[in-house]
């Protein structure tokens, strides 16, 4: 039996990009809430929640990049060149974000310089990833194998909405960790801003699943096909029961529901475009199958990955272990 070793690359790469999402996305969502904490003391009990993990969690992005690079470099070549702008403004703000973090507490006078150059970041690196994927959803002109598209091409309405979105998804996620990590008053402003952003994010949600078969009509035959149209039914419908674990939670101050609800919520969008792009990487002009290179990379990159991916896994899963439980206004209890 042959081994289809581009798919299965396609599938370790989305897994990648997923983990990063849903692990990076709740301490990007602390930031961007950031100035809103009422307290210097809320702000230093809120950055104390993420201090243990944030830069772990950017290690799936690094994988996730460098994974694109070396397993599917036609992808890499077109997809670069369109998106150069929002990709740059995603790594200032990661770098403003990490450098922040840590020179905020050397720091008195120029403290509030490195608060809104952490929540700025931020919400630069937020806005931007919303940018790339609206770009790449309403498709990437490409000629000859090449991107035949201008410099401002992935700034449009679709995607400027799609920015927004993200930044609203991961306040939700924000909101909802510090739930679950601290106590007091940090919790309840936590939980007010979990109310408002679950909102908002649900109407975006919603607002953008409308769009998205708009721009491409490859979108509907996607979700509407003969053999695709259960999707259609079953997506939404998990996202409402998310929707409804994740008041339910608030409602009755359950600490865990709305943080597991809202991180369900983010894998069934991921899930959502996922059906939308297969079998494109690029779509919709790139399969996986185009853009894959040869089997002998593929199989040699396969090995680093089956010894990689399971320590990543288990050094992530341990740093949570360790600093599971509350934070309190000196660190973890």
């Amino acid at each position: 039996m042959e081994i289809d070793l581009p798919f299965i690359w396609a599938g370790l790469i989305a897994f990648a990009i997923l983990a990063y999402v849903v692990l990076d996305g709740f301490d990007l969502g602390v930031g961007i809430l950031f100035p809103l904490l009422d307290t210097d003391k809320n702000r230093d009990q809120a950055m104390n929640s993420v201090a243990p993990v944030w830069d772990g969690n950017e290690t799936w992005l690094i994988l996730g990049g460098g994974g694109l690079y070396a397993v599917f470099p036609l992808a890499y070549a077109t997809v670069l060149p369109a998106l150069y702008a929002p990709l740059t403004a995603m790594l200032i703000g990661l770098i403003f974000r990490g450098v922040s973090f840590e020179f905020r507490w050397k720091t008195e006078r120029g403290k509030f310089l490195w608060d809104w150059g952490f929540a700025g970041g931020s919400i630069l690196a937020a806005f931007a990833q919303g940018i790339t994927l609206g770009a790449l959803v309403q498709g990437i002109e490409i000629s000859d194998r090449q991107y035949a598209g201008g410099w401002w091409d992935w700034l449009t309405p679709f995607s400027l909405l799609t920015g927004v979105s993200l930044v609203i998804g991961y306040m939700l996620l924000g909101a909802t960790w510090l739930i679950l990590k601290t106590d007091g008053s940090l919790r309840e402003q936590a939980r007010d801003f979990a109310w408002r952003t679950a909102l908002a994010t649900l109407f975006l949600i919603g607002l953008v699943s409308v769009i998205t078969p708009l721009l491409n009509p490859n979108y509907v035959e996607r979700w509407f096909g003969s053999t695709t149209i259960a999707f259609s039914v079953v997506v939404p419908t998990l996202v409402m029961v998310c929707a409804l674990v994740l008041f339910r939670g608030l409602k009755t101050e359950n600490d865990v529901a709305p943080f597991l609800a809202a991180q369900s919520l983010f894998i069934l969008c991921f899930a959502g475009i996922g059906i939308s792009f297969y079998p494109y990487i690029v779509p919709t002009d790139i399969t996986i199958w185009d853009a894959a290179a040869p089997d002998n990379s593929l199989k040699f990159l396969l090995v680093g990955a089956a010894i990689l991916i399971p320590v990543i896994l288990a050094y992530t899963a341990y740093a949570y272990w360790v600093f599971r439980g509350k934070v309190g206004e000196e660190g973890y209890h």
